[in-house]
């Protein structure tokens, strides 16, 4: 379960109730969970918390979107997808795999994209925005000059700016998931202490140290 409450269709505003519809037809959303792409949908749900925070992020879907993007939608999805990757969303890397499809991805590229680095199937245009959004999410936006380098000597001033704005936003909805625990990331901690095996039927005492037989070794 979502770690924060989920608003009914009759709670919801009249904005987040046209996408209930939209997405969820006549069904309320809370009690009747699931999406076409099979996600249960508590994203929306639990966005309904605070509206203008739900039509702000609606919104960010629509800008991306739009067709006066100057931003190959190939290279948007490059984008958005290893940033779901990267910061380990599943909710954002599995929904955008498909995004990859829509745009025209070749099933190749969308399994290397985990191993990018050593696949030879993306361009030299693709590998410097895979270059750029791995530095942006996994140095904190530390992008060195090489980096930068390459992807300007492929995209302009202004299909970067769009690039980085739409990066960074799918960064934040992969750290936004995974905090509040929704769709595919509603999953346990897999960082957790593993419990000693019994001795002699015994509870092992939780203070032991395997490190201690060595040193007596």
């Amino acid at each position: 379960m979502p770690r924060l409450a989920e608003i009914a269709k009759a709670d919801a505003d009249p904005f987040a109730q046209s996408i209930y519809t939209m997405l969820f037809g006549e069904r309320d959303p809370v009690k009747e969970p699931g999406t076409a792409t099979g996600t249960p949908g508590n994203w929306w749900t639990v966005f309904a918390l605070v509206p203008d925070c739900f039509k702000h992020a609606v919104d960010g879907f629509r800008f991306y979107r739009d067709p006066n993007r100057k931003l190959d939608p190939k290279l948007r999805e490059l984008g958005q997808t290893r940033a779901g990757y990267v910061r380990g969303s599943q909710f954002v890397f599995s929904q955008h795999c498909k995004s990859c499809r829509d745009v025209g991805l070749r099933e190749e590229q969308i399994e290397a994209l985990p191993h990018w680095h050593v696949a030879d199937c993306f361009s030299a245009k693709e590998r410097a925005v895979l270059a750029y959004t791995d530095e942006m999410v996994l140095e904190n936006g530390r992008v060195t000059d090489g980096t930068f380098n390459a992807l300007k000597a492929h995209l302009s001033d202004v299909e970067i700016l769009e690039l980085t704005y739409i990066t960074a936003m799918y960064e934040m909805h992969a750290i936004m998931s995974r905090a509040l625990r929704l769709e595919y990331d509603d999953v346990p901690d897999r960082i957790v202490e593993i419990p000693m095996p019994m001795q002699d039927g015994v509870d092992a005492k939780a203070s032991s140290d395997v490190m201690s037989m060595v040193d007596k070794s």
